[in-house]
């Protein structure tokens, strides 16, 4: 029985999480992807046009898969596409293509009456239309990722000038300049079969200065009614309820505004961390929805009663990474710490603002919040990190 898997680059999501699952659960993997040569050696890769549909049936069709999946946020809307017509378990497209296209989201969940953020939508090479009441605004890319351009503006002279900075590198790209939403940043992650949905928790996101907006830690978090029952709303009006999705919003006068919805599994390695924190095989349970099973069977805890936290390392500047600790890890005073290299020694890079930046991940999970909060800080005392510009 074979398992595709839709990529672009290879991720440790797919490396550490979905490729050894796949073997647990006795399924032979393809990995569909049109950057071959970037993937490890040993990884069974395959060439192919992963963002067209009919592409990525061509290469399945003939070996008869039992599933078909992605976790790459630009891949999910062809991914389901080519899963319906395999006829196999998987996402509906509208949905895949509404939670990547900001402005589209924004206007179903405006149209179900549940909110309604101030949206305008700016087309390569146009210019800006904005009224001064909607500053302060957020402009970033229509279908982005990862706070990649991603900027607060106070004014329409600095909108201006961050769109001519954005064009300067990517000319093709459609914006969205959306009314800022202020509150603290948080996230709720869910499994679904199609028919049921499960939280299985949520983090409280710490970000850096403004005016970009890199993710600089998180804490376990999980969100209460009435949040849950106003979340669950806005996913349903959206479509989502198939496999796992990662949502991003605030709180606001006690109302969930949404800032955006993923249609996969959380990433920078906190999928991995959650599946840690949840003593759940995470990856599987996402095959397993995938080739059908009901969320039912799944063996989801009802209560976690673990605290986690997590911290990316981010350069400060550009230049060469010269020093930096391996991977490690320890435990301290009954708290699993960890440090994940993200960024090799050797590398020269340019400091962006985003999760590009990010060095490394160190996270501890241990049985309540203060001594996660005293051991991961301890640990990372100790380690250090050197850029060379």
């Amino acid at each position: 029985m074979r398992l595709y898997l839709t990529a672009l680059n290879p991720t440790d999501a797919v490396l550490e999480g979905f490729l050894p699952a796949a073997a647990s659960l006795g399924l032979s993997v393809t990995v569909l992807t049109d950057r071959p040569a970037e993937w490890p050696a040993g990884v069974p890769v395959a060439r192919c046009a992963v963002r067209d549909a009919a592409a990525v049936v061509a290469a399945t069709a003939p070996t008869r898969p039992v599933a078909l999946l992605s976790n790459s946020d630009h891949l999910q809307e062809a991914t389901a596409i080519a899963a319906r017509k395999l006829g196999l378990p998987g996402k509906d497209p509208d949905a895949a293509r509404l939670c990547k296209d900001k402005a589209a989201a924004r206007r179903v969940i405006a149209a179900a009456g549940l909110d309604l953020v101030r949206t305008v939508t700016v087309d390569p090479g146009a210019a800006p239309q904005v009224p001064d009441g909607m500053f302060p605004a957020v402009v970033k890319p229509r279908e982005g990722v990862a706070s990649e351009d991603a900027y607060l503006v106070t004014d329409h002279a600095e909108l201006v000038a961050r769109i001519a900075e954005i064009r300067g590198r990517r000319p093709d790209v459609a914006l969205v300049v959306e009314e800022y939403l202020p509150g603290e940043l948080r996230t709720f992650e869910t499994l679904g079969d199609g028919t049921a949905l499960a939280s299985l928790g949520g983090w409280r996101t710490g970000l850096g200065p403004p005016p970009t907006f890199t993710e600089k830690s998180l804490a376990w978090s999980p969100p209460a009614e009435p949040e849950t029952t106003q979340l669950r709303a806005r996913l349903a009006a959206l479509g989502v309820g198939f496999g796992a999705c990662h949502t991003e919003y605030v709180i606001a006068d006690g109302r969930v505004r949404l800032i955006e919805v993923n249609y996969r599994l959380i990433g920078d390695r906190m999928d991995l961390i959650l599946s840690d924190l949840l003593g759940v095989p995470l990856f599987e349970h996402v095959i397993r929805l995938h080739l059908g099973e009901p969320l039912a069977a799944l063996d989801l805890p009802a209560t976690v009663d673990r605290y986690a936290q997590v911290e990316y390392v981010c350069a400060d500047r550009s230049g060469r990474l010269v020093a930096a600790p391996g991977r490690l890890d320890t435990v301290h005073d009954d708290v699993r710490l960890g440090c994940h290299p993200l960024r090799e020694v050797g590398r020269t890079a340019e400091h962006t603002g985003t999760n590009r930046d990010y060095l490394a991940v160190l996270h501890g999970i241990g049985p309540d919040e203060g001594a996660v909060r005293q051991s991961l800080a301890a640990f990372r005392g100790d380690l250090q990190w050197t850029i060379v510009e």
